[in-house]
C-alpha cells in the first residue's frame, strides 16, 4: 500500500510473548549517535540502545551515518546533519529516514521514536511503536495530541506531560547513563561548575552571580548554538572573562567527569520547565550533589538535602553553597546507582515494549484493516 508516494509495508503479526523483542531506535539526525560533543537526545538513545542488547535484545538504529553506538547502524544521511549538513534542507532527510524506517518495518517487534513528529502522520498503519518525547511540550497545542490519539507516548519526566496531560501516554521513563561511564570524584577542586547550553532558559548569569557572592571560581563547559549566538553575545560574552570564570567550551566524556567530580556541585540554575536534565544525573554519577531551581523535573530527580539543593531564588542559591558540607557524596553516586542507570531504563523500556505489543490488537484500531 502507498499514500503520497511513501510505500507501507504488509503488516506483521506482533511477537508478544517473545523473550527476545526486534527493536528499531529511530535518532534524530542532527548529531551522531552517540554525539561528539553535546547532544543529550542522541546520548540517551546510544545508552539505551547498547543497554537494550545488553538485556539479549535485537536492536538496529537508523540515525547518521557517523553513528558509533554499538548496534547496527542503518545510515540515514552520511554524517550529522549539525556539523556536516550546511544548505542541506533537513526535513528531506527525515523524510528519507521516514521511508527507510516503513520499507524495513516488517523486520522489527516495535518501532521506537525519538525524532519528533513526521511518522505521526502514519500512526494508523505503522507496527507496534511508541515515540519518547524529549523536548518542552509547554508550547505545544493541545489539539495536536488529539488528533493522534492511538500513538502511544513516553515522557521522560512526570512534568514534562503536565501542559498535555491528556495525550495518549504509556509511561514516564526517566533517563539513564552506562554505570560504569562516570566516576565518582573527590570534589576537591575548589570551584563550581555549570554544564549545558549557552541560552536564555539555562541562565549562565544566574551561575556566574552565585559564584561571586560566594567568592568561589565557576567553571563552564557549554555549547553555544547559532540560535543563541546573539543572545550570547549580547548578554553573556561579557561575563565570562569576570575574574574567577574559565569558560571551557564543549567537552567529551572524560573532560566532563573531570569538571564534574572534581567541582564541589553542578550549578543548575535553569529558568524554564526542564523536560529531564540529563546533566544532572551525570553530576550525580560523579558523586556530585547538585544545586537546581525549582523547575520542570529538578524535583523528580535531585532529592532535597540528599542529593542536592532545590531552590527558588538567588538568595537560597548562594545559602545552599554554603551547606555543601551537609551533603554526602557516597549518597549522590547511590542515587544515580539506585534510580538512573542504562540498564534500568532499558528495562523500563522493554515494560512499555511488551505492555504495548500485549494490548495492540485489542486497543488500537490501527491493527484493523483500513484504508489511508
Amino acid at each position: 500500500m502507498s499514500a503520497g508516494g511513501i510505500t507501507l509495508p504488509a503488516r506483521p503479526t506482533p511477537v508478544v510473548g517473545s523473550a527476545r523483542l526486534r527493536i528499531a531506535q529511530i535518532a534524530p539526525l542532527a548529531e551522531s549517535v552517540p554525539p561528539e560533543r553535546y547532544g543529550g537526545t542522541e546520548r540517551v538513545v546510544a545508552y539505551l540502545s547498547e543497554a537494550l542488547v545488553a538485556l539479549g535484545h535485537e536492536v538496529t538504529l537508523f540515525a547518521s551515518g557517523d553513528s558509533t553506538a554499538r548496534v547496527p547502524l542503518v545510515a540515514c544521511c552520511e554524517a550529522s546533519l549539525r556539523t556536516h549538513g550546511a544548505g542541506a534542507d533537513a526535513m528531506m532527510w527525515s523524510v528519507l529516514q521516514l521511508q527507510t524506517v516503513l520499507d524495513r518495518s516488517d523486520e522489527f517487534d516495535v518501532l521506537h521514536f525519538h525524532n519528533g513528529y513526521l511518522h505521526m502522520l502514519f500512526e494508523r498503519r505503522l507496527d507496534t511503536h511508541v515515540t519518547t518525547m524529549h523536548g518542552r511540550l509547554d508550547r505545544d497545542p493541545p489539539a495536536f495530541y488529539a488528533s493522534f490519539p492511538y500513538a502511544p507516548l513516553v515522557s521522560v519526566s512526570d512534568a514534562q506531560r503536565r501542559p498535555v496531560a491528556d495525550a495518549h501516554w504509556a509511561r514516564t521513563v526517566h533517563h539513564g547513563l552506562p554505570r560504569d561511564l562516570l566516576v565518582p570524584g573527590p570534589g576537591k577542586g575548589g570551584y563550581l561548575a555549570f554544564v549545558g547550553r549557552l541560552s536564555v532558559e539555562k541562565r549562565v548569569d544566574r551561575a556566574i552571580e552565585i559564584a561571586r557572592r560566594v567568592g568561589m571560581p565557576l567553571k563552564i563547559m557549554a555549547k553555544i548554538d547559532a540560535a543563541d549566538a546573539a543572545y550570547v553575545d549580547r548578554e553573556i560574552r561579557h561575563l565570562l572573562s569576570a575574574p574567577g570564570v574559565e569558560f571551557i567550551g564543549e567537552g567529551d566524556e572524560r573532560a566532563k567527569n573531570e569538571l564534574l567530580g572534581g567541582a564541589a556541585a553542578l550549578l543548575f540554575p535553569i529558568d524554564w520547565p526542564e523536560p529531564f536534565g540529563l546533566v544532572m544525573i551525570e553530576a550525580l554519577a560523579c558523586g556530585t550533589p547538585v544545586i537546581a531551581w525549582r523547575n520542570g523535573s529538578v524535583p523528580e530527580i535531585i532529592d532535597d538535602g540528599e542529593s542536592g539543593f532545590i531552590v527558588d531564588s538567588m538568595d537560597a542559591a548562594v545559602d545552599a553553597v554554603r551547606r555543601l558540607e551537609r551533603i554526602d557524596r557516597t549518597a549522590c553516586r547511590d542515587a544515580f546507582a539506585r534510580r538512573f542507570t542504562a540498564e534500568r531504563m532499558a528495562q523500563d523500556y522493554v515494560d512499555v515494549y511488551r505492555t504495548l505489543l500485549t494490548g495492540a490488537q485489542h486497543t488500537n484500531p490501527s491493527w484493523q484493516a483500513q484504508s489511508l
